[in-house]
């Protein structure tokens, strides 16, 4: 960097303060999207090192699954929250991309992971893309796919149907809403293949699951799960 461009970003930075996503406070000017002290304390579950993690058993007797792993743990009121609000509502696509890069790098380190093929993200119907403007579990998508050396494709899995919102909804109806909304449009790259599939949350597993069952009609495709936080 030439020393215009310092003193321009110094002078950008003036006007226009950069802030930590979890806590609110300024950032450094080294620091990137959380400061030091809440990046070392993100409430991380380390599920992807455990033979079994209570993930595991979301899918159990459900949809066969080889292994689930969300990276934080999530509750009303916690950093996480404002990290999945700015990802998902404030059009922060960025921090999708950072900590799916930075999970990747920790899911290589597991044996789980390390034979996957490929990673899809859960699609957004396209109305809800046009009205958000871009997907956020793609953006998680990208971020892993760049750490983890592997393809993602957002062309395989897609949704059908316009759901609405799934938040105040019990488990069967969640289910109920979206059992339907999935197709797989295009089969052949992951056909034999160790597919990842990624979001930002992961509840009650309604959306995941109706997700799973569709990519697992596909020829010899096994499938594990990773999502950027999970209820606590």
């Amino acid at each position: 960097m030439n020393k215009f461009d310092e003193l321009l970003q110094n002078f950008i930075a003036f006007f226009y303060p950069r802030s930590c996503i979890a806590c609110g406070d300024a950032l450094q000017k080294n620091e990137q999207h959380f400061c030091l002290s809440c990046l070392m304390h993100l409430p991380e579950t380390n599920f992807h090192l455990m033979d079994q993690s209570p993930l595991d058993l979301i899918f159990a007797g459900r949809v066969p699954v080889e292994k689930v792993s969300s990276m934080l743990f999530y509750k009303k009121g916690n950093p996480v929250q404002h990290i999945l609000h700015s990802l998902k509502y404030k059009g922060n696509k960025e921090i999708g991309t950072f900590l799916g890069e930075m999970y990747g790098q920790q899911l290589m380190k597991s044996e789980y992971y390390k034979s996957v093929d490929c990673i899809l993200p859960i699609p957004l119907h396209p109305k809800k893309f046009k009205i958000r403007g871009y997907n956020q579990s793609e953006c998680i998508a990208m971020g892993l796919s760049k750490s983890m050396n592997i393809p993602y494709y957002n062309n395989v899995l897609l949704r059908t149907e316009f759901t609405e919102t799934q938040t105040k909804k019990s488990r069967f109806n969640r289910w109920e809403n979206v059992k339907d909304v999935f197709v797989v449009d295009n089969a052949e790259p992951i056909k034999g293949k160790h597919v990842l599939v990624c979001d930002d949350v992961l509840t009650t597993g309604a959306t995941m699951e109706a997700a799973i069952m569709k990519i697992k009609q596909v020829e010899n495709v096994r499938v594990s799960v990773v999502t950027l936080a999970c209820a606590n």
